[in-house]
């Protein structure tokens, strides 16, 4: 099956923390976050998700799970003949609910992150910061327990990448856990939060 990836990994996420995680590219970040997504499966290990065993969750089950869990991607992952509100209601929406039950929290959480005024733009028209802001109400509009954001600040300005991490500070202050996959040891550097290290399969935490 190849080489393995990751190696003897073993930590635990409590609920509200706020971590870093980093590493050399090609170290297995993104594989990480896939798995913690439970959009990989591990070839071998044991991943508890919930109280849940990853193996033992069921296709039923699983997008159900997921609704727990908010990922911000690399590369947005916004559908462009949407607007920015259409692309951030878009969860609620393939759930079947009502736009009514959701107007107001969609428009509330834009406003958060700064989108108000571009809620009705197309995202070719956004600056890569906006998509990167909307991409984040994305994955926040379900409420999530836990939010994987994969180099949020990769694409953007030093300036707008403070701005992004201090969204990301208040969400966990409200009791989201963040887990935050970066190269920048500039944005770790402001925050006093847990790090993990990947490096050659293997992961190394510094509280």
């Amino acid at each position: 099956m190849g080489p393995e990836i990751l190696r003897d990994v073993s930590f635990h996420l409590p609920e509200r923390s706020f971590q870093f995680l980093s590493g050399p590219s090609g170290a297995g970040k993104t594989t990480l976050l896939r798995l913690l997504f439970m959009s990989l499966k591990p070839t071998r290990g044991l991943i508890t998700i919930f109280g849940k065993d990853r193996s033992a969750i069921t296709r039923t089950e699983l997008p159900l799970l997921r609704r727990n869990i908010g990922v911000v991607f690399q590369d947005f992952r916004l559908l462009d003949h949407l607007t920015t509100y259409e692309n951030v209601a878009l969860p609620l929406r393939v759930r079947g609910r009502e736009e009514s039950t959701y107007r107001s929290d969609v428009i509330e959480l834009l406003k958060w992150v700064g989108l108000g005024e571009r809620m009705h733009v197309l995202p070719p028209i956004l600056s890569g910061g906006e998509k990167q802001r909307a991409a984040i109400a994305r994955a926040l509009i379900e409420q999530p327990r836990i939010l994987l954001a994969d180099e949020p600040t990769g694409n953007v300005d030093p300036q707008l990448a403070r701005r992004l991490l201090r969204l990301l500070i208040e969400l966990n202050r409200l009791g989201t856990a963040v887990l935050i996959a970066t190269h920048d040891l500039g944005l770790m550097d402001q925050v006093d939060a847990r790090r993990m290290v990947l490096s050659g399969g293997r992961l190394e935490i510094y509280d």
